[in-house]
Parts: C-alpha cells; sequence; structure tokens
C-alpha cells in the first residue's frame, strides 16, 4: 500500500519511524512543513525536514527529538564567544547538513532534490518531500501593544512560546506551489495520514499551500488523522496554545472538526483511549474513529500506533 503522510517534525517522526516499521519504507512519502525553516549564521536550516530524516535513519538525539545523537555544539561556543547569537543549537555534525544544503541551494538545485541526496546520503528509503520548493516561512504576531511579528523558530525556541499569541501568517503561501513530487505523492497514494503534528503551526502551513488542499480533497484514498491532543493536552510543544487562538477546542474533537471542515471531509481519525468520551461526538461529524494508546514514548509505542493507524485505514 502506497502511504502518504502529511507531518510536521517531532510528533510527525516518531509516527514515520513506525510506520516505516509496520509496512517497510519504500512506501512511504513523507511531505513535511517548511514552514519553520530559518537562515541563521548564512545557512538555510530546514528543522522539520531534517527531524524527519535523521529519526528515519536511526541517527536522531531521542532525548531532545531533534539534532544528531551524541553531537557536540564546539563550534556554536566558539560562535557564542564572538557574540553571535547563539539560541539556535545547531550540532557540529548537524553542520554538516547545513553547510550541504545551503552549497546545493546555491548552485541552483530545488529544496526537493536537496532534502532527497540528505536522505539518500543517509540511507533512508522513505521520500522525504518538502511541502513546497518556494519560500514559506510562519510568522507569530504577539504582543499586547504595538504588535510585533517574530518568526516561528524566535517564537518557540528563542522566547519559548511565551508570548500569548495574537495572529499567525504564513508568509509567502499564496505565491507557493507544491512541488511536482509532492503532486504525484499524494495523487498515487493508496492511503493518507495526518501525523499527529501541531495542526496550525506544522499541517497549517503546508495545507496553506495552494493546490495540496485541493489534491486532498480530490483524493480517493482515505485520509485519517492522528490526534496530537490526549486528555486536553498537547503530545508535543504548544499545540493547545495554537488551537487556542484558531477557537479551536483543544480536543480531538476540536481537531476532527478544524480538518473536517478544511478538506470537506475526514474519513477517519485515531484518537487516545483517555478520549474514549469524545468518540460519539467525532462520529457524528462523519467521521470514523479508533482508539488506541497513541502517546509514542518508546520504539513499541510508535509501532503500536502505526499498526493501529494502517489496520484502521485497511478497514475504511
Amino acid at each position: 500500500m502506497r502511504i502518504a503522510v502529511v507531518a510536521g517534525g517531532v510528533g510527525g517522526s516518531k509516527f514515520l519511524w513506525g510506520l516505516a516499521q509496520e509496512v517497510g519504507e519504500e512506501s512511504l512519502s513523507a511531505i513535511v512543513n517548511t514552514g519553520d525553516d530559518i537562515e541563521l549564521h548564512g545557512l538555510a536550516i530546514s528543522p522539520d525536514v531534517d527531524i524527519v530524516t535523521y529519526t528515519l535513519a536511526g541517527l536522531v538525539d531521542t532525548d531532545k527529538g531533534w539534532g544528531f545523537a551524541g553531537d557536540t555544539f564546539h563550534c556554536m561556543e566558539v560562535l557564542a564567544k564572538y557574540g553571535q547569537p547563539a539560541w539556535f543549537k545547531l550540532g557540529d555534525r548537524d553542520l554538516g547538513t547545513h553547510l550541504f544544503r545551503t552549497q546545493a541551494l546555491r548552485q541552483g538545485r530545488r529544496p526537493t532534490e536537496v532534502a532527497d541526496a540528505i536522505r539518500r546520503a543517509l540511507g533512508v528509503r522513505v521520500r522525504v518531500l518538502p511541502m513546497t520548493d518556494d519560500p514559506v516561512t510562519t510568522h507569530i504576531l504577539v504582543g499586547d501593544g504595538p504588535i510585533r511579528h517574530l518568526h516561528f523558530q524566535e517564537y518557540l525556541v528563542q522566547r519559548g512560546a511565551v508570548d500569548e499569541i495574537r495572529g499567525i501568517e504564513y508568509r509567502g503561501s499564496a505565491r507557493a506551489h507544491p512541488s511536482p513530487e509532492v503532486l504525484a505523492a499524494l495523487r498515487e497514494a493508496e492511503a493518507i495520514f495526518l501525523a499527529p503534528s501541531n495542526p496550525v503551526a506544522s499541517i497549517g502551513p503546508i495545507l496553506a499551500v495552494p493546490g495540496i488542499c485541493e489534491c486532498l480533497r480530490g483524493s480517493q484514498a482515505p485520509i485519517v488523522a492522528i490526534s496530537p491532543v490526549v486528555g486536553g493536552q498537547s503530545l508535543k510543544g504548544p499545540t493547545d496554545k495554537f488551537l487556542r487562538w484558531a477557537k479551536v477546542e483543544v480536543s480531538p474533537m476540536g481537531v476532527a472538526r478544524l480538518y473536517d471542515s478544511v478538506l470537506d471531509g475526514l474519513d477517519g481519525m485515531l484518537i487516545d483511549r483517555a478520549d474514549a468520551g469524545e468518540a460519539a461526538r467525532i462520529e457524528e461529524l462523519g467521521i470514523r474513529v479508533r482508539m488506541e494508546e497513541i502517546v509514542m514514548r518508546g520504539p513499541e509505542d510508535k509501532r503500536r500506533v502505526a499498526r493501529a493507524a494502517v489496520k484502521f485505514v485497511e478497514e475504511l
């Protein structure tokens, strides 16, 4: 079965790793958020694409959820001594990826081609596809007086997501286009999953690229979302803050209603057993529900969630 997964970073990468173990890497395509991409120290950095790739390669630092396991940060220490910003931690091995990406982009290669070269070099057989080859950047509007615009990484990493969200912009999305590879992956898919990533900050930028929503709406493949919320809490990061800003209930029901509205329909939703009370409400929307323990702490958790998702989609 050919499967496409629409994904952000940490949550998406865990789900993708589990799927790769259950169904094999060759059948998977990951369509990954690039709204978080940022340029620092003259380098092109694509955090979500790299997290997904490192995770699938078995190289990610599982404690942090990003970067290479066992990496060092000597370069950042030296940059800090020179008075350069060091709030966005780039490991010494990780810098090799960013140097390669930056050079390749300057040589005229597309982000999709660069991501493909990186995943192949690291032995990953899943197709890791940036959502677009065009620049799209997520900015968060904050401030009680004059509104300030923060790059998503400034909001999340530098400031620790402490600011109240006043607005969100997917800059450049209106002029962006999905790559031919992304469109092909969606059109060829026999099943499509929306990973348990932030629906507003990670999945939202992907769906904001003109052509992607239309492709999903026209797909004959069943579309299943994995809830990023368990018991009213985010599985990872400040998903709850983003949902509240969007006036979305922080629950599987809220996420189901959001996706159902944006996509003009959702076939299924995998929710945690802790949210069993939500099942009937979701099914009233015409969305099938499957319950499983979906918190992914270790390898077996990831495989269990992936197994449940695949079995669910096969029954739709």
